[in-house]
C-alpha cells in the first residue's frame, strides 16, 4: 500500500498529474490537496474508490503538514514556486517525505538547492523539476551528454509555443517575474547571470521542425542552465543556455513592452480620482490584445515546440569525430492539442512513479539528470501511454536527429 499527496491537485498541471496515477497501479491511495475543496471532491468522485481529497492552503504550514501526512510521496504543483517551493519543500523535508515537483524558477531552484543536507540527513530524495522544461529537457540533454557523446561542448535549448486555449492572469502574472530576473547561463565555463539588459546580445533566430520560419529567442531565466553543468561532469561542458518566445510574436513583444514600461507595478496610481493598479489593467488589457492578435494573424489552433541542441564527439572507429544531437518535443501532430497539464503533469507523475519503484539513485534536493535513468522514463513512458488512450492521442512524439561533420542527417521518430 503506497500513498502520494498531489498538492495543488485541482491545477492544470496537478490534473494532469492525478489522472495518470490514478490509472496506473502503484500507488494504492491518491490524495488530492487543494485549497478548492470542492472541485477536490469531485474530481476525487469521477477518478474512483482510491482517490480522496483534502484542504490544503499554500500558505499555511500547519495545514501543509497536515496534508501530506502518511504521504510515501508528495508531488507539489503549487506555484507560483518563487513563493510556495521554500517552505512547502522544507515542510515535507522535516516530515520526511520524499518528494517531486514541476518547479521552473530559477531564485525557487536555488532555494531547493540549499536545502540539500537537509533532505539526505531526513534520508528524503527531492526531486525538482521534473516537468516538460525543465524535467524532459534534463533527461534528453543528459542522455545525449553522458551516454552517445564521448565530449559534450555544448547544450542549447530553444522553446516556443503559443496559441493555447485560454491564457490566465497566472500566466502572465509568471511570464512577468520571469522579465524582471537575472538569467542563469553557462558560458565558457562558468556559471553566472546577466541582466535582462544584457542578454540582448544572446538572442537568436532558430528554426523548429514544426514551425514554419525562423522565430526570434530570448535568454530565459530557467533551472536548465544551473542545474546541467553540476552534474554533467568529465564530458568538457562549455556552454548551456536556454532562450524561448510565445506566438504569436506580435503578443510576446507587447508582452515585453508592456513590463518594460513598467505596468508590472502592483503599487496603485490615481487615475483621474480612481485607484488603479499597473499590474492589473496590464494582465486584462493583454488577455483582451492577445484574443486580437490570434485572431488578426489567424494563427489557427495551438502548436509549439522544444529543442534540445548537444554538440561535442563521439568514439568512431577507434577515433573522435563531431557530432551534433538534437531531440524535438513537437506539440502538434501526434501531440496535437497538448497543453501545459499533459506536458509538464505526466513527467511529474512519472518521477513519482520511478521514486516509488525504487529505481531512482540518491538522497538530497536533486534535478532530473542526477536521479533518473532516461532509459527507466521512456520505458515507463511506453508503458502507461500505450494503455490509455486519451493519453496516447495527445502525447507529444520526440524526434530524434544526428548530424555528422558533413552535415548528413538521420532522423527517427518515436
Amino acid at each position: 500500500m503506497a500513498k502520494v499527496t498531489i498538492l495543488g491537485g485541482c491545477g492544470v498541471v496537478g490534473t494532469a498529474a492525478l489522472k495518470t496515477l490514478a490509472n496506473t497501479d502503484d500507488f494504492s491511495d491518491v490524495v488530492i490537496a487543494d485549497i478548492n475543496l470542492e472541485r477536490a471532491n469531485e474530481l476525487a468522485d469521477e477518478l474512483g474508490n482510491k482517490v480522496s481529497a483534502v484542504k490544503v492552503d499554500a500558505n499555511d504550514t500547519e495545514s501543509i503538514k497536515k496534508a501530506i501526512s502518511g504521504s510515501d510521496v508528495v508531488i507539489n504543483t503549487i506555484g507560483p514556486y518563487y513563493k510556495y517551493e521554500k517552505n512547502i519543500l522544507s515542510t515535507v523535508i522535516q516530515a520526511g517525505i520524499n518528494y517531486v515537483d514541476v518547479n521552473d524558477d530559477t531564485g525557487a531552484t536555488y532555494d531547493a538547492l540549499s536545502m540539500d543536507e537537509d533532505a539526505k540527513k531526513a534520508n528524503v530524495l527531492a526531486l525538482i523539476g521534473m516537468g516538460s522544461s525543465p524535467g524532459v529537457t534534463n533527461l534528453l540533454a543528459a542522455y545525449a551528454a553522458n551516454d552517445l557523446l564521448a565530449e559534450c561542448d555544448s547544450i542549447d535549448m530553444y522553446h516556443a509555443h503559443g496559441g493555447e486555449p485560454t491564457e490566465g492572469p497566472g500566466v502572465i502574472g509568471h511570464r512577468f517575474y520571469c522579465l524582471s530576473q537575472d538569467i542563469p547561463v553557462f558560458i565558457n565555463g562558468e556559471s553566472k547571470e546577466v541582466s535582462q539588459s544584457e542578454s540582448a546580445q544572446l538572442e537568436e533566430e532558430i528554426e523548429f521542425i514544426n514551425l514554419e520560419g525562423k522565430h526570434r529567442v530570448y535568454p530565459y531565466p530557467h533551472p536548465e542552465p544551473i542545474t546541467l553543468p553540476m552534474f554533467i561532469k568529465d564530458r568538457g561542458l562549455r556552454r548551456v543556455t536556454n532562450k524561448g518566445t510565445v506566438l504569436p510574436h506580435e503578443y510576446y513583444s507587447l508582452t515585453r513592452k508592456i513590463h518594460s514600461c513598467g505596468l508590472d507595478s502592483k503599487e496603485a496610481i490615481d487615475v483621474k480620482g480612481q485607484k488603479v493598479i499597473p499590474y492589473d489593467f496590464a494582465i486584462s488589457y493583454l488577455i483582451k490584445k492577445r484574443d486580437e492578435i490570434l485572431e488578426q494573424t489567424n494563427f489557427g489552433e495551438q502548436r509549439g515546440c522544444v529543442k534540445i541542441v548537444c554538440k561535442g564527439r563521439k568514439k568512431e572507429r577507434r577515433k573522435l569525430v563531431g557530432r551534433t544531437y538534437i531531440f524535438s518535443l513537437v506539440s502538434e501532430g501526434a501531440g496535437k492539442g497538448q497543453a501545459l497539464g499533459e506536458g509538464t503533469g505526466i513527467p511529474c507523475a512519472f518521477g513519482a512513479i520511478l521514486m516509488q519503484r525504487g529505481v531512482l539513485k540518491g538522497k538530497g534536493v536533486l534535478p532530473p539528470e542526477a536521479c533518473v535513468n532516461p532509459m527507466n522514463f521512456i520505458q515507463l513512458m511506453r508503458e502507461v501511454l500505450r494503455t490509455d488512450e486519451s493519453v496516447e492521442e495527445k502525447k507529444s512524439p520526440v524526434i530524434f536527429e544526428s548530424i555528422d561533420d558533413n552535415g548528413n542527417i538521420k532522423r527517427m521518430e518515436f
